[in-house]
């Protein structure tokens, strides 16, 4: 059969069952099947169900002539969701992407001006970062509500930092899934874990008791990673 002789709008919605990278592959085929990769019925199936919630914390967006512009616009653009958390959609895929401001994260001893500092970044996404004066061990954490994210999607989580003197990496990373009795919110976590796990004489980067002790939890599961270098020169 030829695949030319089809209705566009039949093309369309066979396009739109496959990806964003499918469907620009697919436009180059012909100027018909060009004309259905391109079409709103297409584009529409690889916007999130609520786009139009995420349009009212991106006005510019609305410029945008036609559903696949909308689609580029939010990939190649990160939206604040609120001050504290953003908003990006994954080119090649249209799977969600979300990124947590540092007031957003719970960090050991934050709020202690001997160990943390805020700093105004005022020409970043977030508007200032928590910059670090002297530490023992550290303690981050952050939580998002899986309801928001793509279903059947691996995810990976990434910590985002900038190093103006000696260049520690983070070895230790968990991500965790839990329904309930989450202690985020524990105003003393930071000085309860080093009660529970941590070794004084344990040195950053090297394999420790720490590590050791963490890494015989069954409930999570931790990885040394690389540092990789982004684009806008943090880590």
């Amino acid at each position: 059969m030829d695949l030319e002789a089809l209705p566009e709008g039949c093309i369309a919605e066979v396009i739109g069952m496959t990806t964003p990278a499918d469907a620009c592959r697919l436009s180059l085929i012909s100027r018909h099947f060009k004309s259905a990769a391109d079409s709103d019925t297409v584009w529409d199936k690889f916007l999130p169900a609520e786009t139009n919630e995420i349009l009212l914390h991106f006005e510019s967006a609305t410029d945008a002539k036609s559903k696949k512009e909308l689609y580029l616009t939010l990939s190649d653009n990160p939206i604040l969701i609120d001050r504290n958390m953003s908003f990006s959609l994954e080119k090649w895929s249209g799977k969600k992407s979300y990124m947590i401001a540092a007031r957003r994260l719970r960090i050991a001893w934050g709020n202690d001006p001997v160990c943390w500092n805020w700093k105004s970044l005022p020409k970043s996404r977030f508007k200032e970062a928590l910059k670090l004066i002297s530490f023992g061990l550290f303690d981050i954490r952050g939580r998002i509500e899986t309801r928001i994210l793509s279903p059947s999607t691996t995810y990976k989580a990434y910590l985002v930092y900038r190093s103006t003197g000696v260049n520690y990496a983070a070895t230790l990373t968990a991500v965790v899934a839990r329904a309930s009795g989450f202690d985020y919110d524990d105003e003393d976590l930071g000085m309860r874990e080093i009660n529970k796990h941590f070794n004084f004489s344990a040195v950053l980067g090297q394999q420790t008791l720490l590590e050791e002790r963490l890494a015989r939890k069954e409930i999570m599961k931790y990885t040394e990673f690389p540092n990789e270098r982004r684009v806008d020169g943090w880590l």
